[in-house]
C-alpha cells in the first residue's frame, strides 16, 4: 500500500501534466485582472488627455488679495444630527433657518487641556475690527453663487461689519463665529468628516480639523483637515485655504507660547506663473466597490464547478477505488486552488497599482495581502463545501455565477447602506458579513475609505496601527473571515469523508462483526423485517461456507459477504427498494465468479458496495481480512475495478493514466515502468504509438482496454469487472479473455456481463441474480445440466404440416413442451431422460419421406437458456 507521501506525489505528477495540458486555461484565468486593469489604466490616461474629469485653470501671474478660509455655506454648515453621535455638542438644525449656525471647527489630541487651550486662541474676541484687520480672520462661503465673505471671531456682535479688499475689490464680511468640538481621536474626526460629506442624506460640513498629536509647549505637531471642493470653475490662489488654515493654528501657538500679543501676520498668498494644468482625480473611486467585488468573486464559480465536475465525471471516485487516500487528495486540489487564486490576486493587486488605483498604492500592501488571502481561503473552503450539495457541473456553474452577481447587487444597492447607516445594529451587520461576499464588500470598503481620505489629505492610508481604534471595521472583518475559513474548512474535511461522524456508542462496538451460529441446512435468513427463503442446496452451501469461513481465523479467501443488504428509503411518492437482500457470498483466490442477472436485479448495488461506493443497509463483508464498513481505505489500496463507464482524463495518455495508478499500488522505477508495459501489451495498446496517445484521441474498445488494464495494474488481490467487453470487437475481446485468465491466477474476480459466452470462458462459478437474490449457484457446466436437462428440437415445414410434426415429437416423448411457433417453424423442449439422438434421427428421416422438412435442428441446452429460465420463472414467482 503507497504512503501519504507516495499518494500525494503520484497525484502530484498527474496533476502537473494535466494543468500543463491545459496551461492556456489557466493563463487566461491568472490574467484575468490584467487585461481589466490595463483597459482601467488606460482609460484613465484617455480621461486624463481630454481633460474629463480635471478642473482646468490658468495662472499667468501671481495674485495678491487678502488669503481667505474656505467657509461651508449656511445651509450646509454642521448642526446637531442622530446619525453622528458625537455631534451633540453642536449646535441644533433649526439655526439653519435664520443662517445663523456657526462653522465648526473639529479638534483632537493627546493632550485635551493643551488642544483646547491652543485652539482657543484661534478666534479673537476683541482686537479684530475695522482699524485691526491683521487680527481679522476671513473666509469665503464655498457656494459660489452667494460670494459672501465673513470674519470669525469666537462670539458675534450683532450687525457688526468690516471692509476687506479682496481681488474683486472692497467687500462687505460679515461676522461668523466659529466654534471648537473636541473628538477623542482621529478616527472619529475621520468618520464624521465623511459621514457629513458623502454618508448621510444631508450635507453636514466642518470648516476644518486638527489633531494636536503629542503637541506641547516644547514640541509642536499638527495634523490637518481641510476642504478643497469649491463649486467655482476658477479657483484664484488666494482663495486655497490651507494656509489661511495653518496661519490660524500657528498664530494660536505662538500666542500659547509667547503672548496674547504676539502675531504673524499672513497679508497674501501668491502662485509662481505657470501653464495650464489638471487637477488629480481619484479614477479608484469612480470604479468603486462594487467592481473591484466582483472581479474577486469571478474565481469562485470556477473552482466550484472544477470540483463538481471531478465528481459528476466519477474522476475522484475512480482514484479514491484504486488507492488514494481523502487526505492526499483534498490537499493537494486546495493547494493547486490556493496557488491559482494567489497567482490571480497578485495580478490583480500589482496591475491595479500600475493602474495608478489608490486603493492599491496608498494602503499597506502587508494588509492588503494578509486581506486577501484569508478571503481567498474562506472562498476555496466555501467552494468544497459547496461542492458535496451537487452533482452536476452546469447547476454548480450556475449557481456560482448568480451568487457572483447576486453579491454584487446586494453589495452595492444594499450592504453599502447598511454599513453607512450607524442607526443599523452593529450585532446584525456582523451576522451579514458571515457571508463570504459581504464580509469583502464590508473589507474593500475600509480600504476604500481609508484611500479616499489619504488621497484628499496627501497623507498614507491604512496602516497596522489603523486596526487598533476602535471604529475601525477592517479588524472585525479579518476575524471574521478566519474564523468562518477554519469552520468552512472542518465542516468540508467531514463532509467530504475526512473524518467519521459516528455515534458515540459507537466506539463500544466490536470492529469484527460475528454472525449469529447456524441452525440447520434449511436456513432462513432475515434482514430488516424481509424473510427471504432459500431453497436451492448450492446457495445453501454456499451461506454454511460463509458461516464457517467467518468463525475460522486466517481464512484465505479474499472476498467474503455475510447477509449483505441494502435498501433505498422511500422517495417521490415511491416505496423503499430493497436492492439487495441478505446476500452472502465467498470467493476463492484464484477464482472468476460471474454475477449474471436481468437489469434491475441489484447486481450493481452490489459492487457499489463492494468497492466503497454505498454504504450497506446491513451485514458485512470482509477484503483480504478487512472489514469492509470500518477498514474501506486499505480495502482500495489492494483492490482493482472497470466500472461500466471509462473514467478517463482526456488529456492524458495511456501511459500517464498507468504510471499514476501504478504509483498508486506503490510501484517504483523500473518495477513500475515493466508494470505498466506488460499492462499495456495484455491489451494490445503497445503496437503502434498507442500507448502515448492522448486519450481523447482513443476509439471507444482502446478505452474500454486502457480501462480493464488500469484496473488489473500493481497486482490487486481483488478485481471487479463490470461489463469489460462492451464495445470490444471480437478480436479485442479475446485478447481480453486470454488476460483476464491469465490475472486471475492469483486473485479474486467478480465478473459482471450479458454476454453468456463470456461468462462461460471466464467464469469458474456463476451465480444467477434476480430481485436482489441467488436464484443458483454453480459452475457453467453444473447450470447447465441441473437446469437445462432437455434438448432443444427445432423444424420448419410448410404451415400445413404443423400437426404431423407436433405429433411426431410427442411420439418421441410424451412430457416435450412446445416453446416456440411462427409459420411453421416450431420448437420443443425434450427431455433427455425420455429420447435418444438415435431415435430422434431416425424419427426426422421418417418425416422427410412423408412431408417436406424445410430445416430441423436439435442441440443442447445452453447457459443463455438457463439465464433465461431461471430469470423467467422467478420474476413470475416474485410477482
Amino acid at each position: 500500500m503507497a504512503g501519504f507521501w507516495n499518494q500525494t506525489v503520484a497525484l502530484t505528477r498527474k496533476n502537473l501534466i494535466y494543468h500543463r495540458r491545459h496551461l492556456r486555461s489557466n493563463l487566461r484565468l491568472i490574467l484575468f485582472p490584467v487585461i481589466l486593469f490595463l483597459s482601467v489604466g488606460w482609460l484613465r490616461r484617455y480621461l486624463a488627455k481630454k481633460n474629463v474629469f480635471g478642473e482646468h485653470y490658468n495662472a499667468k501671474m501671481a495674485t495678491e488679495g487678502t488669503p481667505l478660509l474656505l467657509i461651508p455655506a449656511a445651509e450646509f454648515r454642521a448642526v446637531k444630527t442622530n446619525q453622528i453621535p458625537q455631534s451633540n455638542d453642536l449646535p441644533d438644525k433649526s439655526c439653519r433657518i435664520n443662517g445663523s449656525c456657526p462653522a465648526i471647527i473639529l479638534i483632537t489630541g493627546n493632550n485635551r487641556e493643551f488642544g483646547e487651550s491652543v485652539a482657543g486662541n484661534m478666534f479673537s474676541n476683541s482686537s479684530c475690527g475695522l482699524n485691526n484687520t491683521a487680527d481679522c480672520v476671513f473666509g469665503k462661503t464655498d457656494k459660489t453663487s452667494e460670494k459672501k465673505y465673513y470674519h470669525l471671531q469666537s462670539q458675534c456682535k450683532a450687525n457688526f461689519t468690516i471692509p476687506v479688499r479682496t481681488q474683486d475689490g472692497t467687500e462687505v464680511t460679515e461676522c461668523l463665529q466659529g466654534l471648537l468640538a473636541w473628538r477623542k481621536n482621529y478616527m472619529e474626526i475621520n468618520d464624521e468628516l465623511y459621514d457629513g460629506q458623502y454618508k448621510n442624506g444631508e450635507i453636514n460640513e466642518i470648516l476644518a480639523a486638527y489633531d494636536f498629536r503629542d503637541s506641547d509647549m516644547k514640541h509642536f505637531d499638527v495634523h490637518l483637515w481641510y476642504n478643497t471642493t469649491p463649486t467655482s470653475s476658477e479657483k484664484p490662489p488666494n482663495e486655497v485655504p490651507v494656509g489661511s488654515t495653518l496661519n490660524m493654528v500657528w498664530n494660536a501657538y505662538l500666542q500659547s507660547l509667547l503672548g496674547p500679543s504676539v502675531r504673524m501676520i499672513f497679508e497674501f498668498i501668491g502662485e509662481m506663473p505657470r501653464a495650464s494644468t489638471n487637477v488629480t482625480y481619484d479614477f479608484a473611486s469612480s470604479i468603486g466597490l462594487v467592481f473591484f467585488t466582483w472581479v474577486i468573486l469571478q474565481l469562485f464559480p470556477v473552482i466550484l464547478t472544477s470540483l463538481v465536475y471531478e465528481k459528476q465525471q466519477k474522476l475522484a471516485t475512480m482514484m479514491k477505488m484504486h488507492g488514494l487516500g481523502n487526505a492526499p487528495y483534498w490537499l493537494i486540489t486546495y493547494l493547486y486552488f490556493l496557488l491559482i487564486f494567489s497567482l490571480y490576486m497578485v495580478c490583480f493587486v500589482v496591475f491595479g497599482t500600475l493602474a495608478g488605483l489608490t486603493i492599491f498604492t496608498l494602503n499597506s500592501y502587508s494588509i492588503q495581502s494578509v486581506f486577501y488571502f484569508i478571503h481567498i481561503n474562506l472562498l476555496i473552503s466555501a467552494a468544497f463545501l459547496l461542492s458535496t450539495v451537487f452533482s452536476s457541473a452546469k447547476s454548480a456553474s450556475v449557481f456560482g455565477f448568480v451568487l457572483v452577481f447576486g453579491s454584487w447587487l446586494v453589495g452595492g444597492f444594499f450592504f453599502k447602506r447598511l454599513i453607512a447607516d450607524v442607526s443599523f445594529p452593529r450585532v446584525w451587520l456582523i451576522v451579514l458579513e458571515l457571508f463570504p461576499a459581504l464580509s469583502l464588500y464590508c473589507g474593500l470598503d475600509e480600504l476604500f475609505n481609508f484611500s479616499e481620505a489619504a488621497f484628499e489629505m496627501g497623507a498614507y492610508g491604512m496602516r497596522w496601527q489603523s486596526l487598533r481604534d476602535e471604529n475601525s471595521g477592517m479588524r472585525g472583518v479579518l476575524i471574521i473571515m478566519s474564523i468562518e475559513w477554519l469552520v468552512f474548512l472542518f465542516m468540508s474535511y467531514c463532509t467530504l469523508g475526512g473524518c467519521f461522524c459516528r455515534s458515540p456508542l459507537s466506539i463500544f462496538r466490536s470492529s469484527q462483526e460475528r454472525p449469529p451460529s447456524f441452525q440447520s441446512p434449511r436456513l432462513q435468513v432475515q434482514e430488516s423485517g424481509v424473510l427471504v427463503q432459500v431453497d436451492n442446496q448450492d446457495i445453501n452451501q454456499e451461506i454454511l461456507k460463509v458461516e464457517h469461513l467467518l468463525n475460522e481465523p486466517g481464512t484465505s479467501y479474499p472476498i467474503i459477504s455475510h447477509k449483505l443488504q441494502k435498501t433505498y428509503p422511500a422517495r417521490d411518492g415511491n416505496p423503499e427498494k430493497q436492492a439487495v437482500k441478505g446476500l452472502s457470498l465467498a470467493v476463492a483466490r484464484g477464482e472468476c465468479f460471474g454475477l449474471l442477472g436481468p437489469n434491475g436485479a441489484g447486481k450493481t448495488s452490489f459492487i457499489s458496495m463492494m468497492t466503497g461506493l454505498i454504504k450497506p443497509s446491513s451485514g458485512t463483508a470482509y477484503v483480504g481480512g478487512l472489514n469492509l464498513k470500518t477498514q474501506m481505505s486499505e480495502i482500495h489500496s489492494s483492490m482493482g475495478v472497470c466500472p461500466q463507464e471509462n473514467l478517463l482524463w482526456d488529456t492524458l495518455t495511456g501511459r500517464e493514466h498507468l504510471n499514476f495508478y501504478g504509483r498508486l499500488k506503490n510501484l517504483k522505477g523500473a518495477n513500475l515502468s515493466r508494470a505498466v508495459d506488460d499492462a499495456l501489451r495484455n491489451v494490445n495498446l503497445l503496437q503502434g504509438g498507442d500507448a502515448d496517445k492522448r486519450v481523447g484521441c482513443y476509439s471507444g474498445g482502446m478505452k474500454r482496454r486502457l480501462s480493464i488494464a488500469i484496473s488489473l495494474i500493481g497486482d490487486p488481490k481483488v478485481v471487479y469487472l463490470d461489463e469489460p467487453s462492451t464495445g470490444l470487437d471480437p478480436a479485442s475481446r479475446k485478447m481480453l479473455w486470454d488476460a483476464v485468465n491469465k490475472a486471475k491466477e492469483d486473485k479474486a474476480i467478480i465478473l459482471t456481463t450479458h454476454s453468456m459466452e463470456e461468462a462461460e470462458h471466464l467464469c469458474d462459478r456463476i451465480g444467477i441474480f434476480v430481485d436482489g437474490t441467488f436464484q443458483c449457484l454453480g459452475s457453467p457446466d453444473e447450470l447447465k445440466d441441473r437446469y437445462g436437462g432437455t434438448y432443444v428440437f427445432t423444424m420448419a415445414t410448410a404451415p400445413e404440416n404443423e400437426k404431423e410434426v407436433e405429433d411426431l415429437v410427442k411420439r418421441l416423448s410424451p412430457n416435450a413442451q412446445k416453446t416456440y411457433y411462427i409459420s411453421g417453424t416450431q420448437k420443443f423442449e425434450v427431455p433427455k431422460r425420455d429420447v435418444s439422438l438415435s431415435d430422434v434421427f431416425l424419427a426426422v428421416k421418417f418425416a422427410k419421406e412423408r412431408f417436406g422438412v424445410e430445416a430441423w435442428d436439435i442441440a443442447d441446452t445452453t447457459l443463455e437458456d438457463v439465464f433465461v429460465k431461471v430469470a423467467t420463472e422467478s420474476e413470475a414467482s416474485a410477482s
